[in-house]
């Protein structure tokens, strides 16, 4: 038998598997790079047999077929409908989202595409949770403070969520803080979030979650390209290509900005010394893959990203240079798949602080700071189905070195040089069996073992007037874990489902924690080489319930969590020009919360998405400062809710609207510094010059120009006020 597996649009299907069923006999055979397949059957004394074709993204065909006739031509597959969504990132292995109990938000190009922001982060803020250390966005805010939070575990400039993309960890190696624009976002096909403990699967930083973006897979030929100009001398450019040249594939994609920026210190009390805030950016990437086999290919991507800020003052800048290779092998058959991933990178990062006046009219610099790191890694997992169960496994291994070279200034003239940083190694061992019981009812086991060592640190000073040197090396530490997870989902009834889970996880101190002292402002942040890691214990409860063919999605879930020893900024003495604090194990943080989404597809044209959390989190113990028990977690408010409603005409013009408030929130952790609610709506409007080649569009951010605090550390900071910009898209398939 042979035949050619093709879409809807009659191009290629590869990989897909096809088996002959012969009686109580069959065979099994995967389509090649062509969609092509063939079998060779044994000679039987029946007529005819049954074809089944099964291939990621497509309904399950079945056909009877006439054995006399043993070229079935072209058989076209139909795409499945929405309620096959697969994920991959809550369990490692390709599923439908109707089948995973975590709590998961997915979205598609088209979802981060009908966005006013052109920042991935600010994009992500629609996903109930998503939040960084403060309400600004990674545009204005100091790269060291845009880690992720995830269901209020509590703000961190080092991200308490892992950030990957394609596999392959995002977050800077020294510091653990995500440079959201090193990603072209043309290059994405979506973008994965998973709220709850990670760390059973991903390890450490997947303290409260997961966001894996995933990129846009190779296949026809493709090119896509954005520009726009707008308030503040603002200019965006993007690029994305695709292409197969006997039979490698090539992907190419960049992105650069350019901007005035804008004052984040409220106008009451700015002086001399401030100005705009800005960063300008260039980021591009290569990836070469070549495919052997059927289901089978190999890969090897380049990166490049370069960054310059100011931070809202004359003499406060900062610059980050990175590079990276990522290399690695997939292999996808119909019972399971097998992937790895080596991949190295390095950075160098550069920042200034001053001292200021309190009148703001004077600053004086006070510390250069340089930071070069390193980090090497492989990963590698297999998943494979047997009978009820699917089954993933798999290790990984991160060796991560990175100091901080500091000149200390007083008075213009060179006094004291500092040294910190050293060395960490890491590595894990997971596996996870997703069992199905009866025709309803998935039920999860799965854990994790990790172990890391911390060698090599040291903090010294030099004083320059003298040559003696203070500080020293810090003897070497280890610590381990074991994450285990079990996790529960019932289908009652068609479109209504139940899940339950309970989980662990932790999360190790970066080399910047241990070792980097700094000052931002008027605070001054201590680096502690005592810390160990923290850990989490969590269990939530959730509802999904689905109706009028998937029109209306409603989804809630409950959850509580535990965090033991959690790494936070305490505070130690507060004058009035300079607050002091230090990066300590605090006791123990709670928190609780509900959350809930609904998407309702109003018409055939417009969908609305609108998502609410309530997240109570406090200090549940401290025993260094028993003020503090029972106070909110600063940058974590209680209240959080989005909305977005999307209009797409037939013509192809489209309208979006994303609303997203916040309630009040503390910017300290004794809650001294309150910061009050606030209610930001973005628009988009779009219209096709050419259809599906040219669009031409306007994106309105703060569109009703809301004042809103971001920070009260010393001077109140504020966020970005109305913008506007204009440009064309291209794309062409």
């Amino acid at each position: 038998m042979r035949g050619v597996v093709v879409d809807p649009a009659a191009a290629a299907v590869s990989g897909a598997s096809v088996v002959l069923s012969l009686g109580g006999a069959s065979r099994e055979v995967t389509t090649d790079a062509s969609g092509r397949f063939e079998i060779a059957a044994t000679a039987t004394a029946v007529s005819s047999g049954e074809i089944t074709i099964r291939a990621a993204g497509f309904t399950l065909l079945r056909r009877t077929i006439d054995l006399a006739r043993p070229d079935l031509g072209m058989v076209a597959l139909a795409l499945a409908p929405k309620m096959e969504d697969v994920v991959v990132t809550a369990g490692r292995a390709a599923g439908r989202l109707a089948d995973t109990a975590a709590s998961v938000t997915l979205l598609d190009a088209s979802g981060l595409k009908d966005t006013a922001a052109p920042s991935l982060d600010d994009a992500l803020r629609q996903v109930p949770g998503f939040s960084l250390f403060r309400r600004t966005g990674s545009r204005t805010a100091n790269p060291t403070s845009q880690g992720v939070s995830l269901r209020g575990v509590g703000a961190s400039g080092a991200s308490r969520a892992a950030v990957l993309l394609d596999g392959v960890p995002l977050s800077d190696p020294f510091g653990g803080w995500i440079d959201w624009t090193s990603v072209p976002r043309l290059s994405l096909d979506r973008v994965e979030v998973v709220r709850g403990g990670g760390s059973s699967l991903y390890g450490s930083d997947a303290l409260g979650g997961v966001v894996s973006l995933v990129s846009r897979a190779d296949g026809k030929s493709a090119l896509a390209a954005e520009g726009s100009y707008g308030g503040a001398a603002t200019a965006n450019g993007s690029f994305f290509a695709s292409k197969r040249v006997a039979g490698f594939g090539l992907r190419a994609a960049a992105e650069g900005s350019r901007t005035d920026g804008v004052y984040i210190v409220d106008a009451p009390q700015r002086g001399a010394v401030d100005t705009r805030a800005q960063a300008d950016f260039g980021t591009a990437s290569l990836l070469v893959d070549r495919r052997v086999g059927a289901g089978s290919r190999l890969f090897a991507r380049g990166g490049y990203f370069s960054e310059t800020r100011n931070n809202g003052t004359t003499l406060q800048t900062n610059d980050t240079r990175q590079r990276s290779l990522a290399t690695g092998a997939d292999r996808t058959s119909t019972r399971g798949a097998a992937s790895l991933r080596v991949y190295v990178s390095s950075q160098d990062y550069n920042q200034t602080f001053t001292s200021i006046a309190a009148n703001r009219n004077t600053e004086a610099l006070i510390r250069r700071h340089r930071t070069p790191a390193r980090q090497y890694g492989l990963s590698s997992q297999v998943s494979r189905t047997f009978g009820a169960h699917t089954v993933v496994a798999g290790v990984d291994a991160r060796v991560v070195r990175g100091f901080s070279n500091e000149t200390a200034i007083t008075a213009g003239r060179t006094t004291a040089l500092v040294e910190a940083g050293g060395e960490a190694r890491s590595g894990g061992i997971f596996a996870q069996d997703t069992i199905t019981l009866g025709t309803r009812t998935l039920l999860t086991l799965g854990a994790r073992a990790d172990t890391w060592r911390h060698r090599d640190g040291r903090s010294i000073t030099t004083t320059v007037s003298t040559g003696a040197r203070t500080g020293g090396p810090f003897a070497e530490r280890s610590e381990s874990a074991f994450d285990p997870r079990v996790a529960l989902l019932f289908h009652a009834k068609p479109g209504l489902s139940f899940t339950a889970s309970a989980y662990r996880g932790f999360r190790a101190p970066t080399l910047n924690e241990l070792y980097r002292s700094f000052r931002v402002g008027s605070v001054s942040t201590l680096a502690n080489a005592t810390l160990h890691a923290e850990t989490l214990q969590g269990a939530e409860a959730g509802v999904s319930y689905e109706a009028l063919d998937r029109r209306l999605r409603l989804r809630a879930a409950a959850f509580a969590s535990r965090i033991d020893d959690p790494i936070v900024n305490a505070t130690l003495t507060v004058a009035p020009d300079l607050t002091t604090r230090q990066r300590q194990n605090l006791g123990a943080n709670t928190s609780r919360g509900l959350e809930a989404e609904a998407q309702v597809d109003l018409s055939s044209t417009v969908s609305l998405t609108a998502s609410y959390l309530f997240t109570r989190a406090r200090v549940a113990e401290a025993p260094n400062n028993r003020a503090l028990e029972g106070l909110d977690l600063p940058q974590t408010p209680r209240h959080q809710a989005t909305l977005q409603l999307r209009w797409a005409a037939k013509d192809g013009t489209r309208l979006a609207l994303q609303a997203r408030t916040g309630g009040a929130q503390f910017d300290d952790d004794q809650n001294l510094l309150p910061l009050g609610s606030y209610a930001i709506v973005d628009l988009l409007a779009s219209r096709p010059l050419r259809r599906d080649r040219l669009d031409v569009f306007v994106a309105v951010e703060n569109a009703f120009d809301a004042r809103y605090e971001t920070g009260r550390s010393g001077v109140t900071t504020i966020g970005a006020p109305r913008s506007a910009r204009a440009g064309l898209g291209l794309g062409l398939h």
